[in-house]
């Protein structure tokens, strides 16, 4: 049976030991000060966390999807990321989710023993017909749930890139993975409980390589963002605020243009280089696979050719 007090989460910090007799402001400082050693973990980790970025946009354009596969905690942070990816980046939701140990209602609460079942993270990765071409992405801070490792064993099996992003030093996951992440934060504030200092690490690293990999695949022009969908006023005004901050369009010139061309990104395209066609547009971003810099690049490249 494997020793769980051997894993670095589950050993005790002897900065906290007497945090229960501290007064509110002290136990905060406390934790504040356990805090900020996470990011230095997560920065020992970039190359690592590069390595699963350049991977991950190769599966996006080879049509693949990033699958997270998680447990508790862990798995509800990897739900929370792709979940950001529809409003943040239109991103498909088929083409980034999380399957969680014990199905939906983990999301929620905690159901024992489902990140003991093997069996059930293959059936769930084959209820979503898993391929080659998709990208698991294990999430265990300790790196021994069952559930996740199983997942990753499994997509490994059949060809598929994986990665996890554990917390804890030497553990099953990050020898299994193809590209492990390991940010080694140290004993928690609260012996074991990873909802903390891991999981904080886990958000950071899950918030850069989701955000990275929108970036790489054209999602974002400068620091905006372009593919941004606008369900609500609040993103309704952030569609016209971007518009107007990168071509200093009117107010009137960016409602026209999102009334016409429905999105940002192909209102952006309008404006910037004064094509008025839909179907040109539509061509140039197409070819580029949506990249808008690298379409109005390719735009003004033939269009140059053509009036030579």
């Amino acid at each position: 049976m494997f020793d769980y007090q051997q894993i670095s989460t589950e050993k005790r910090n002897k900065a906290t030991t007497n945090i229960d007799s501290l007064s509110t402001i002290n136990i905060l400082k406390v934790i504040n000060e356990e805090d900020q050693k996470v990011a230095l973990a997560v920065k020992g980790a970039l190359p690592q966390i590069e390595k699963v970025v350049d991977n991950l946009v190769n599966a996006f354009k080879n049509g693949g999807r990033m699958i997270y596969v998680g447990a508790g905690t862990s798995g509800r942070i990897g739900a929370m990321d792709a979940s950001e990816l529809l409003p943040t980046f239109s991103l498909d939701p088929a083409k980034a989710f999380c399957l969680m140990a014990g199905g939906k209602d983990a999301f929620y609460k905690a159901i024992e023993g489902a990140e003991d079942n093997a069996q059930q993270a293959v059936a769930d990765l084959k209820n979503v017909a898993l391929t080659k071409n998709d990208f698991v992405i294990g999430l265990s801070a300790s790196g021994n749930a069952t559930y996740v490792i199983s997942a990753i064993e499994y997509a490994n099996s059949i060809g598929c890139k994986t990665a996890c992003i554990v917390t804890a030093s030497n553990s099953r996951l990050a020898k299994v993975a193809l590209l492990p992440i390991e940010a080694i934060i140290g004993e928690e504030v609260i012996t074991g409980s990873t909802r903390l200092k891991s999981a904080t690490a886990q958000k950071m690293i899950c918030n850069m390589i989701s955000t990275a990999s929108m970036v790489k695949l054209g999602k974002v022009y400068e620091n905006l963002m372009i593919d941004v969908t606008p369900t609500n006023q609040k993103l309704q005004a952030r569609a016209r605020n971007i518009l107007m901050t990168i071509t200093k369009c009117s107010l009137e010139d960016a409602n026209d243009a999102l009334s016409k061309y429905k999105t940002v990104k192909k209102s952006l395209f309008a404006l910037l280089t004064k094509e008025e066609d839909v179907g040109a547009i539509d061509y140039y971003l197409n070819k580029e696979d949506g990249h808008i810099r690298n379409a109005i690049n390719l735009y003004h490249k033939e269009k140059g050719n053509a009036n030579d």
